[in-house]
């Protein structure tokens, strides 16, 4: 058999190609490039998929990130605590918008925020939370201090893994004051490019996030704040309403895809698989597994053609770019453990049993080498 992709994304394109044709060349046509029609008809599409009342296109979902947390006030001075089982641009994002990240550890099973963490992390200084919709599930929301508002702390959501998601019914993008998404190529709603961004039930902050990734102009060559340059490009927005009408049916594809790796991998011994939090809808975005020896494991699934990755193999904390932020090895356990163990599996819409019975068959016979 020929090898397996972490992530096929031209099945997905073949379904999609006459449309995004047919866009394209209306684009081009018009020359509506920057702020196009297509633009204002995806943020409409994308906020009733999520129900909120507004959705602001932006370049990425770091800059998504970053504009929400200025948006509602983060500046110089305060603090934003966050997990530290996240990809780095979740603490990049406050670092740009002149914050200091404060990381907290995660739950052994779902790793995703472990409330009781973040709460004893709570200072006079915290102006905001970011729990992260990691791997595809929501974080528990729920569990966070109900006084949060009261203290004037925002909830920005990361939403980045989550598009399709919903946590005791409520859709992913809905839990804070502000959630922010990326669709980079690979997600479950993926650009053919960079672009983001920011949901938002409240029309004033929404206007605000405009208004800052615009110059800080809402009239050409008036200024009222600093901001910068952070829009969704029109081309981008063709693929994403085209990509966004199939959604719902893709990520059900990848629950399947999930259920069928469960049962392949139901009684392998020396592995973990995913954990999902009771009331979650998952999507799949990724499917991770916890081995021991991972890095032996990798190598020899990826020597056997089968592309698995890691999700991701330094903690944020532990990296180069993030020493200032004074956290040492052994600062946060669980996010350590886990940074050697887990293995990202190839999981995508229109991924095949066979593909899976072999991606299982030669998982489980690396785990049964002596590969340590």
């Amino acid at each position: 058999m020929s090898s397996i992709p972490f992530v096929d994304l031209s099945l997905q394109h073949a379904q999609i190609a006459e449309e995004v044709e047919d866009g394209f060349a209306e684009v081009l046509a018009t020359g509506d490039f920057i702020g196009g029609k297509a633009v204002a008809a995806f943020e409409q599409e994308y906020a009733e998929l999520v129900g909120a009342r507004a959705c602001v296109g932006v370049a990425n979902g770091t800059d998504a990130l970053e504009l929400a947390l200025r948006a509602v006030g983060v500046g110089p001075g305060d603090e934003v605590v966050l997990p530290a089982n996240t990809f780095i641009a979740t603490a990049e994002a406050v670092l740009r918008a002149g914050a200091t990240p404060v990381l907290v550890d995660v739950d052994d099973d779902a790793l995703l925020l472990d409330p009781s963490a973040m709460q004893e992390a709570l200072t006079s200084r915290t102006r905001a939370v970011i729990p992260v919709d990691l791997y595809g599930q929501v974080a528990p929301f729920e569990q966070l201090p109900a006084t949060l508002a009261e203290r004037g702390i925002a909830v920005v959501e990361d939403g980045a893994q989550s598009q399709g998601a919903a946590r005791h019914g409520k859709a992913a993008g809905t839990f804070g004051i502000a959630a922010a998404t990326s669709f980079y190529p690979g997600k479950n709603l993926g650009a053919y490019g960079d672009a983001g961004a920011v949901v938002t039930d409240d029309e004033t902050l929404a206007q605000r996030v405009r208004l800052l990734g615009a110059h800080g102009s809402a009239v050409k060559y008036q200024h009222s704040v600093v901001g910068f340059n952070s829009r969704l490009d029109t081309l981008q927005a063709v693929v994403l309403r085209a990509k966004l009408r199939r959604l719902r049916r893709w990520n059900a594809e990848r629950r399947a895809a999930a259920a069928t790796y469960g049962e392949l991998l139901a009684d392998a011994e020396g592995l973990r698989t995913p954990t999902t939090l009771p009331g979650n809808e998952h999507v799949w975005h990724l499917y991770v597994v916890r081995v021991p020896r991972r890095d032996a494991v990798l190598q020899l699934l990826q020597s056997e053609g089968v592309g698995a990755g890691v999700h991701y193999p330094v903690p944020v904390h532990l990296t180069a770019a993030m020493a200032d932020l004074g956290y040492g090895a052994g600062r946060f356990p669980v996010t350590e453990k886990a940074a050697g163990e887990i293995l990202s599996l190839p999981i995508f819409p229109g991924i095949t049993r066979p593909q899976q019975e072999r991606v299982v068959d030669v998982l489980l016979g690396a785990l049964r080498r002596d590969v340590a």
